[in-house]
């Protein structure tokens, strides 16, 4: 496929075979923006590939491997010239009882080490670009920890990672902006277990985000009514918390 793309706002979306990533996808390219998505499930990227349009390239890439993750992406934003955008959605999370080391091991390399080598990538090309704007999926899991300890952990990395970026991206003045993605219950394969409730579609979900990056907002919840839950979550003494969840 060429990568010649007509002028005009440029994203690149991590892990774009997700059902909110993949929303987002066909919002961006609905409203003509050229698109480079990747993802780690190949016949899913291909289709996504030709559903949306010509002005789309893919690339494979799976975050369990940092490293292959970021030469992966630095080729992609090569082909594209220029990047408005950069999305991170790519993530992984396991609820098992008997907390296996290897599922603990791999959502660390995936949602922490993957994720900030492909965060570091992005803020390394907006700086030499001079501008720009990084958006990743952290979780309202991340506020405390929970039955996914590892899951929890690595979504808190994410958005203190993001903070420290949005920190650099002030200090050298240049118009970059850093937003971070905070959803409670999606109706996706991740949301997992009991007691689940204000469940959101992946399109809901992807509609509040992409309004959300309109604003550039430095932070925000999806859907909006989870504000509430993070203030509660926050104030919580720990053996309330313990008690409850």
């Amino acid at each position: 496929m060429s990568t010649r793309f007509p002028n005009g706002k440029r994203v690149i979306i991590v892990g774009a075979t997700s059902s909110i990533a993949g929303s987002l996808a066909r919002i961006y390219a609905q409203q003509g923006w050229s698109l480079g998505l990747t993802g780690r499930n190949e016949e899913r990227l291909k289709c996504l590939e030709k559903e949306l349009s010509s002005n789309t390239i893919t690339q494979l890439m799976d975050l369990d491997d940092s490293a292959l993750a970021r030469t992966s992406f630095e080729a992609l934003a090569e082909k594209m010239s220029y990047v408005d955008l950069v999305i991170i959605a790519a993530g992984t999370g396991h609820i098992d009882p008997e907390l296996p080391w290897e599922k603990e091991l791999e959502t660390i390399r995936t949602n922490v080490e993957g994720f900030a080598a492909i965060a570091h990538a992005a803020m390394t090309l907006f700086e030499r670009q001079g501008y720009g704007h990084l958006a990743a999926i952290s979780s309202i899991a991340g506020i405390r920890g929970g039955s996914a300890p590892a899951y929890c952990a690595s979504k808190a990395f994410v958005s203190n990672y993001l903070q420290g970026l949005r920190h650099r991206a002030y200090r050298s003045g240049k118009p970059i902006h850093v937003t971070d993605i905070s959803p409670g219950f999606v109706d996706t394969p991740m949301a997992q277990g009991d007691g689940l409730f204000w469940v959101a579609s992946p399109e809901k979900a992807a509609r509040q985000i992409h309004d959300a990056l309109e604003r550039r907002m430095m932070h925000a919840y999806i859907t909006r009514r989870w504000r509430l839950i993070a203030w509660i979550l926050k104030l919580l003494p720990e053996s309330a918390y313990l008690r409850l969840f």
